[in-house]
């Protein structure tokens, strides 16, 4: 699993063209975390353990002296995941990326609600999300700028 994940202000989904979503629906936070999630095949259920674990622990938000020493739980922060297979782009030949390596539906959706549903739990409260597979626009003001990429293949 790779995720990009981004300290923000505030952030807001917009998913375009999917039968049933209001086009003009947001889905937003306000101080928190905005993570683009991007599952391969080969992914597992310990990669969602280890991921949650991590992000909702990570200290990237400032402490009374301004110190990045407090996190997501600490601050009792929003979260807004967004499925991005494009993390996962080959792009060794030529200049249009290829994604072969991104996870199959099948593979990658029960990951990537596992991912939500355990995020939710860890930061007790509902995670925001994007759609599946969907056409969205992302707006977001990011913090800092803060942005953190982590791979559970790297997790050394």
């Amino acid at each position: 699993m790779r995720a990009v994940i981004q300290r923000v202000s505030k952030a807001s989904v917009r998913i375009v063209d999917v039968e049933g979503i209001d086009p003009n629906e947001k889905r937003s936070i306000n101080e928190g975390l905005l993570i683009l999630l991007g599952i391969c095949d080969d992914d597992t259920p310990e990669d969602v353990d280890w991921l949650v674990r991590k992000i909702a622990n990570l200290r990237v938000f400032g402490d009374e002296e301004n110190v990045m020493n407090r996190s997501l739980i600490d601050i009792d922060g929003e979260a807004l995941v967004v499925s991005q297979f494009t993390l996962f782009a080959s792009y060794k030949k030529g200049n249009r990326p290829s994604w072969f390596k991104a996870g199959s539906h099948e593979h990658a959706i029960p990951l990537y609600r596992n991912f939500c549903d355990q995020l939710s739990i860890a930061i007790n409260k509902t995670v925001k999300t994007g759609e599946f597979g969907a056409d969205m626009k992302v707006e977001l003001l990011n913090d800092g700028p803060v942005t953190i990429c982590m791979d559970t293949k790297n997790k050394e």
